[in-house]
């Protein structure tokens, strides 16, 4: 069964379970005692990081890079050395990686959580991953008494920092429930899919949609120009009708139209997401003519868009004049 839970004043559910009525006063004064492990400290990383500071949880990290490192010091992350010294310190490892090899490499390769895990560690994935690798891993987990959540984020830096992003969650629900403290410092929403893998399958369909918006809208824009309405006043009506979407009411206004082209995602990673996505379609032996024109449009970017350049970039591809 799909369930939620919402970040609000009032108590907040997943299925019938008001967890408001779970918390007495000294259980949240307990939870300052909470320990987190954090692998990735890059912009979504040390967003999240802030949030959870801020939740009152203790947070450790660790990263490869020396500014990511900095940057999460400077801000209150007690940091660590190694992935076994992590495991030291927390039973809660979450985990903000470019790729589903990286992960992999993090939870079972050499020096990883599986040779240093404390007893019934819980690892929190909230990397954009591949359903089937995260499976996989799942089982590797369990096998030796921990568990895994895949909970891709949506929101940016900018909402991982404010705590409001979305989580679509994949696993158990008793791995949930033992999450939930994190889950509810670190988004406005959440949504249980269902089994290990759930999350991770939805992000790559949610990414997908928002690669899809941002060449339609775009290109409903640059149509719009063409017929000599101001690109301002034509979202307004838009987004005041049935054609918006996130991309329509949040990304043009915020990263397009003022040529800011600055939310933190790149077209490496959105490139990646789409490809993963095209894998989906494949693997379940579907064909989705409009899903495959989409693919093959941000794909064909790449010669022309760097990697590092803003994902909103790839409406540079339309014709929109910005």
């Amino acid at each position: 069964m799909l369930k939620t839970f919402f970040r609000t004043k009032r108590p907040v559910t997943i299925g019938s379970k008001p967890w408001a009525q779970q918390e007495s006063n000294t259980q949240r004064r307990k939870m300052v005692k909470h320990r987190i492990g954090v692998i990735g400290l890059g912009s979504m990383g040390n967003g999240m990081c802030q949030s959870l500071l801020r939740g009152g949880f203790e947070v450790f990290g660790t990263d490869l890079g020396v500014p990511q490192r900095q940057a999460a010091e400077a801000i209150g992350v007690t940091l660590v050395d190694s992935i076994a010294q992590l495991c030291q310190q927390a039973d809660v490892i979450l985990l903000s990686l470019p790729t589903a090899q990286h992960v992999k490499q993090v939870i079972v390769g050499d020096d990883g959580i599986l040779q240093s895990a404390q007893l019934s560690t819980l690892v929190i994935d909230t990397s954009t991953s591949e359903p089937d690798v995260t499976r996989g891993l799942a089982e590797q987990l369990a096998s030796q008494g921990h568990a895994l959540l895949d909970a891709p984020v949506s929101g940016g830096p900018s909402g991982a920092a404010a705590g409001t992003m979305v989580m679509v969650i994949g696993g158990k629900d008793a791995d949930l429930q033992r999450a939930k403290p994190f889950i509810e410092a670190l988004s406005a929403k959440a949504v249980h899919l269902g089994p290990s893998g759930s999350g991770h399958a939805a992000k790559l369909i949610n990414n997908l949609l928002c690669a899809a918006h941002l060449v339609t809208t775009a290109e409903a824009v640059a149509l719009g120009q063409k017929a000599g309405l101001d690109p301002a006043k034509l979202l307004e009506g838009l987004n005041a009708g049935s054609g918006r979407s996130a991309v329509s009411e949040v990304n043009f206004p915020r990263w397009i139209l003022n040529n800011g082209f600055d939310s933190g995602f790149t077209m490496q990673l959105m490139r990646k997401d789409v490809r993963l996505a095209e894998k989906l379609c494949r693997d379940l032996e579907l064909e989705l003519p409009l899903s495959e024109q989409v693919a093959k449009i941000w794909a064909a970017s790449e010669p022309t868009i760097p990697d590092q350049d803003d994902f909103n970039c790839i409406v540079k591809t339309t014709g929109l004049e910005t």
